[in-house]
């Protein structure tokens, strides 16, 4: 079932009164009918009740296409709450009548500029629809709209929410500027920045999941800086990048002389994040004996370093974060069950990019300003605009990477732009390979994966005159440690 929606603008009632239903005289709703050929038009009419009937008749006569008219009262052709109720009450009572899988075609040439921006926020948004337009010298065309807009957006365009209101009704803590540095406006992330504040208040223990890259860190820092240790430290430590038989000395800290090459003692990070916050990135990587260790560590509130024989106190709140599944690491018997519980009191699981509606725009926009900020004073650098056919290039990509790997990606982009715009060619470039883009059919895909690490690697290192640390983070790699491990894994010199 196609359903095509049009408003009743002035070129379709002037090709009733000429009385001729030639094509190039059709007017832009009748002339759709013919292309198209849906099998139900919308007609949303504010025009007087005797000029509307006098087009239906003239439609009816002139196209079998089953016709529904709905007609609008509004303040102005441009008001745009008005606009906005006529238009949604329409499309969800064709809905209603056909079932969620009729397709929608929403029509932007008829009717006012108002009722054209209209139909695109509710087709990108509520309403997923496709957009055609008409005219008399190019006939009826298929409109790409190559940016996306959030639903949250719609209300502050037509009315003035009063968010302190809104804020006593759901009983959120008040704003955090912490949290101001998440840059976001889709429905899912403001959930999850909504139970975000209510967490950082209390002290308990938190778990965040998340693919990598989606911004674990940026949301546990937050969750620091709006509770009550946030004049303490806030230590991250990535666990996948501590050496196995290092674990327990790093987190634990160590006495002097406790194991060769201990010729001094260590406080550890626990200790070091003393009344703060202590980020255990990537707690899924933790050795099974290690997880012994932590578990007792946040049911005592002590930690024995290594060598000693005395347990010493410690205050300190865990944040745990991970890029697995952990409760399937618990089910196949490679994370405890118990430091699970212990450390999931609250989860918070950040969607991935390609799950956030609305925000990818956003953080383009972001990331770029912020990026021109960074190398403005660099020899020769043009600021850098994105054209309309990148943002294209760039909504087509899955993002695997999510935020990291965006804000990688427009770091290539700018370096590879010759001038002030960034190109679609300069978009495709700077998009690095990922397994899901590699050719089909009979490959050696390890093979194809590591000449594709290794040109990476080389060039990164390149462009950091060998410095790991700016490689890694151009990578999207946690650390120079990981990037080291990846040098050795695919024999980068």
């Amino acid at each position: 079932m196609k359903i095509l929606f049009a408003w009743l603008g002035n070129a379709d009632r002037a090709a009733a009164a000429s009385g001729s239903a030639q094509d190039e005289d059709a007017g832009p709703t009748l002339r759709a009918v013919r292309e198209r050929e849906p099998d139900e038009l919308v007609l949303l009419s504010a025009q007087p009740p005797a000029e509307t009937d006098t087009y239906v008749a003239w439609l009816t006569k002139n196209s079998a296409t089953t016709l529904v008219v709905r007609r609008a009262t509004l303040r102005s052709p441009t008001h745009l709450g008005d606009i906005h109720e006529a238009a949604t009450a329409a499309i969800a009572d064709a809905l209603a009548r056909h079932g969620r899988k009729a397709r929608l075609v929403l029509h932007l040439s008829p009717g006012t500029p108002a009722m054209a921006a209209v139909w695109i926020i509710l087709g990108k948004t509520r309403f997923p629809a496709a957009f055609i337009e008409s005219s008399r010298d190019h006939g009826v065309r298929d409109v790409e709209v190559p940016f996306s807009l959030s639903a949250e957006l719609l209300p502050d365009l037509l009315r003035s929410a009063d968010a302190t209101l809104e804020q006593l009704a759901i009983e959120l803590p008040p704003a955090a500027p912490a949290f101001a540095q998440i840059v976001h406006r889709s429905l899912p992330m403001r959930r999850l920045l909504q139970r975000a504040r209510r967490v950082a208040l209390r002290s308990v223990p938190v778990l965040i999941e998340g693919e990598s890259g989606a911004g674990k860190e940026l949301l546990a820092r937050a969750i620091h800086h709006a509770g009550s240790r946030s004049s303490r430290p806030f230590i991250a430590v990535n666990c996948g990048a501590i050496p196995a038989e290092l674990v327990e000395a790093e987190l634990f800290g160590h006495e002097r002389g406790a194991f060769t090459g201990a010729d001094r003692a260590r406080a550890g990070h626990f200790r070091e994040a003393s009344s703060g916050t202590l980020l255990l990135d990537e707690v899924g990587e933790l050795p099974r004996d290690v997880q012994v260790r932590l578990l007792r560590v946040l049911q005592e509130g002590e930690v024995v370093p290594v060598g000693a024989s005395r347990a010493v106190p410690v205050d300190v709140r865990v944040i745990a974060a991970t890029n697995r599944n952990l409760l399937a690491e618990v089910a196949a018997g490679r994370f405890r069950s118990d430091l699970y519980y212990r450390i999931a009191v609250a989860v918070l699981g950040i969607p991935a990019l390609r799950e956030r509606p609305g925000d990818l725009d956003l953080l383009l926009d972001h990331a770029l300003q912020a990026i021109n900020a960074e190398v403005a004073e660099d020899p020769g650098y043009e600021e850098k605009r994105l054209t309309p056919a990148a943002r294209s290039v760039f909504h087509a990509h899955s993002w695997p990477g999510n935020v990291r790997e965006l804000w990688n990606t427009l770091r290539r982009a700018a370096l590879w732009s010759g001038g002030a715009s960034i190109s679609a060619d300069d978009a495709r470039d700077a998009l690095l390979l990922h397994p899901s883009d590699a050719p089909q059919g009979s490959v050696d895909l390890p093979a194809l994966l590591g000449e594709v690490a290794r040109q990476h690697l080389t060039r990164a290192l390149r462009e950091s005159n060998g410095n790991k640390s700016l490689a890694a983070s151009q990578l999207g790699l946690a650390s120079h440690q990981t990037l080291t491990n990846w040098m050795r894994r695919y024999d980068v010199p």
